[in-house]
């Protein structure tokens, strides 16, 4: 009585096994480097200020053209990962394509540990720089 349950199960296990690879297409996942703002930028409270990205290593078709930009802190010792404002982009929905985004400076605590990441594809984090009022 067994045997014929442990037929059955190797039967189907070598039908799955020979059933047909399924066919994976090539994903392109773009990450580019953040221009500006750089280590020694420094930001004033309700500027407008240009970030910008290096557009040149795009990929013919960008699966994802649509960004994201997030404001986020790190610590002084690098522990706590990057802190993304997740609540409040500074810009959402614009074509990565573009290479910049202008925005305006939140009104955030003076802080010289500031970074921005540009999210589409793949996320990019800038140095770390300054915010001031």
């Amino acid at each position: 009585m067994i045997f014929p349950v442990v037929a059955l199960l190797f039967s189907a296990l070598a039908y799955l096994v020979s059933a047909a690879p399924i066919a994976l297409t090539n994903r392109d996942v773009w990450a580019p480097p953040i221009i500006q703002p750089t280590s020694g930028t420094v930001w004033v409270v309700g500027e407008q200020v240009v970030v910008t990205w290096d557009t040149s290593t795009r990929p013919a078709q960008v699966t994802n053209p649509k960004g994201t930009l997030l404001l986020g802190f790190e610590l002084p010792d690098g522990a706590g990962g990057e802190n993304l404002d997740v609540d409040h982009p500074l810009a959402s929905g614009f074509n990565l394509t573009d290479g910049k985004i202008t925005i305006t400076v939140p009104d955030v605590d003076d802080g010289n540990n500031y970074i921005v990441v540009l999210i589409g594809d793949s996320g990019n984090a800038s140095p770390q720089f300054t915010i001031t009022h």
